[in-house]
């Protein structure tokens, strides 16, 4: 998956923003009221941070060599996947969108109203 397509999909969801949230200004974060569900450096893209259920997270890192635990992140809620590896874009796609419904699911029910009125605008 290269970086365009990777940040037009997660653009592409609900109530998303784009942010450089650290120091590193490569270090691009996508957001969901505020809450983050995918992390890349935008120089090197060499691996996208994706939250996961920690079940399929261990699960995923035995299937693919291309998925390791979470880089600089909650290794049993993060993944790092490598994203133009062997990996087939839709698989990538797939679990950014898990991981985006991951951080909706823990928004409190406030939080997730105001998303659904978004998506009704």
């Amino acid at each position: 998956m290269k970086l365009k397509e990777f940040k037009e999909f997660c653009l592409s969801f609900n109530g998303v923003t784009e942010e450089y949230p650290f120091d590193e200004e490569n270090l691009l974060a996508y957001k969901v009221m505020g809450k983050i569900f995918a992390i890349t450096n935008i120089d090197q893209y060499d691996g996208i941070n994706l939250k996961c259920d920690p079940v399929k997270a261990a699960m995923l890192r035995g299937l693919y060599e291309e998925v390791q635990p979470g880089r600089h992140m909650d290794k049993k809620n993060w993944n790092t996947i490598t994203p133009e590896g062997e990996l087939d874009d839709e698989l990538i796609k797939e679990w950014i969108k898990d991981s985006y419904n991951l951080v909706v699911e823990d928004l409190s029910r406030k939080k997730q109203k105001k998303l659904e009125k978004m998506s009704d605008d």
